[in-house]
This record gives structure tokens, C-alpha cells and sequence, in this order.
């Protein structure tokens, strides 16, 4: 069965229990987990239920698939994620997304918990990603391609959408909520890099450094979504002052930033 079958199936089961047409869907990944509980829930669908869908397994992704509103938008919420490091291709990973777009959504939001490498970035800051660096050596679009998902060969000159940006800083100063802007590098993970990694990254014009996300994005572009992201510093990735790093510190992180990027995203979808 090709990646287009996949997709048709996922979503024929999905229209099954969705009686509503979503209009954004939204990953929620690290920091962002509470944010379900902003959702008016229509249905909760869990991943192991739906045709070809991975299932996480990373600590504090639920796997499940929220339906339901958030004031008068109808939203379709990913609790959860899926990376490279548990063993997923790219088109595993891709997956959802294009479920998403077939389901007739036109918007993807994006957060995730990322390394900081910008030395004016601390850790708990919110950062909206401008632009990405794929380092992954994988990419959804390998293969055979499908025009009813997407172009053969995507432009990604602004595969964050500028206006969703701009609304957002628009947001943050309205909520008094600090943001900063930068540039994202995806890797496989799942450990944490080196000195000298962190060094060549940030010399590259990298800002912060994260295993999810990218992949994502990619699949996103080509399926014709217009995206917006943004990652919370969980740690700083400083070279010369790199300190031992936990999950559970950067889970700690993420979730103390939580309640501002909740705020932030609920004031985005609200004003879309």
C-alpha cells in the first residue's frame, strides 16, 4: 500500500468519528500538553485506534487525537508526537499532517522544546521559529510523489507563514507576553549534542536545536498548509558554559513556560 492509500484510509476512518471539518490543527508537543484542556472536546480519538498512525511513546505525549473548539474554531489537536529517534520514517511522521490536510485543514501550529544556542536566550524563553535547518538526513517528500498531496518540488522559502508571525508578536506585546525570533536545526537525537556540535550548529546560523518539528514542517509545505511555530528554551546549549542536561530539567522548563506559550496559542487561533 503506497503513502496515498495510507493517508485516504487514516482519513476515511477519522471522517467516520469527525462530523465537523477542522480548520487548524495544532501539535501538541512539549509545553504544550495542558493546552487540550482549553479545547471544548467533541471527540477524543486515540492514535492506536487510527489506520497506519504511529503511536508515541515518548514521556508526557497521551497519543491521542482531540476534536472540538476553541471559541468558534473548530480544531483538531495532536497530543503528542512522533520522531525519528523511536524508530518512525519520515513518511510515518508525515502521516498525520497529511491526514490533517485531507480533513480539509488550511493552518498547522507547531510548538516543541528546543536547545538554546543564541547566547541572548535563556531558558523558559518562547522563541517563534522564522526559518529551519533540516540536519535530520531525512526528508517525507523521498520517494514516490503524489500530486493530490503535494508538488513534486515544494518551495520552502517561507515555510513559517510571515503574517501568522506577525500576528503573533502583534499578540505577545497585546498579552505582554516576551517572545524572541530564530532560527531552528532539526537532528535525529535522542542525545543531546556535543561542544563541538553545538559550535558548528550556531555557526551555521542556528538559534536553537530540537529532534522534532522539521520533518513535520517539510510535509506540512508540501501538502499546502500555512504553518506557524514556535519552541520553548528547555536548556542552554552554550559551548563554554554547557552544563549536564536531564529530561526531567527540561520537562521542568517546559512546563513552567507552558502557561504563557497556552496563553499565546489560544490568542493566535482566536484571531485567525
Amino acid at each position: 500500500m503506497n503513502e496515498l492509500e495510507k493517508v485516504k484510509e487514516s482519513v476515511g476512518f477519522l471522517k467516520t468519528k469527525i462530523q465537523k471539518t477542522p480548520e487548524i490543527g495544532i501539535i501538541l508537543g512539549t509545553g504544550l500538553g495542558k493546552f487540550a484542556e482549553k479545547i471544548e472536546v467533541e471527540q477524543i480519538i486515540p492514535y492506536s485506534s487510527i489506520p497506519y498512525f504511529p503511536v508515541s511513546t515518548v514521556e508526557g505525549h497521551a497519543g491521542n487525537l482531540i476534536s472540538g473548539k476553541i471559541k468558534n474554531k473548530q480544531i483538531l489537536a495532536f497530543q503528542g508526537r512522533f520522531h525519528l529517534y523511536e524508530g518512525y520514517s519520515a513518511s510515518e511522521i508525515a502521516l498525520p499532517i497529511r491526514v490533517l490536510r485531507f480533513l480539509g485543514a488550511k493552518i498547522l501550529l507547531e510548538s516543541n522544546a528546543a536547545g538554546g544556542m543564541n547566547p541572548l536566550f535563556k531558558a523558559g524563553n518562547l522563541v517563534i521559529i522564522v526559518d529551519h535547518i533540516n540536519l535530520t538526513g531525512h526528508n517525507p517528500l523521498i520517494g514516490e510523489n503524489f500530486e493530490e498531496i503535494g508538488v513534486r518540488f515544494p518551495d520552502m522559502s517561507n515555510p513559517y507563514d510571515p503574517e501568522m508571525i506577525d500576528l503573533a508578536e502583534k499578540i505577545a506585546i497585546e498579552e505582554k507576553i516576551p517572545v524572541k525570533k530564530g532560527v531552528l536545526v532539526g537532528l535525529t537525537g535522542p542525545n543531546l549534542e556535543t561542544k563541538a556540535e553545538y559550535r558548528f550548529l550556531k555557526g551555521i546560523g542556528a538559534d536553537m536545536v530540537c529532534m522534532s518539528t522539521v520533518v513535520e514542517v517539510i510535509a506540512a509545505v508540501h501538502a499546502g498548509l500555512r504553518v506557524f511555530g514556535i519552541s520553548v528554551i528547555s536548556d542552554m546549549c552554550l559551548p563554554d558554559a554547557l552544563k549536564v542536561a536531564t529530561f526531567e530539567e527540561i520537562l521542568a522548563t517546559a512546563s513552567y513556560a507552558e502557561p504563557l506559550l497556552t496563553s499565546l496559542m489560544e490568542n493566535i487561533i482566536i484571531n485567525l
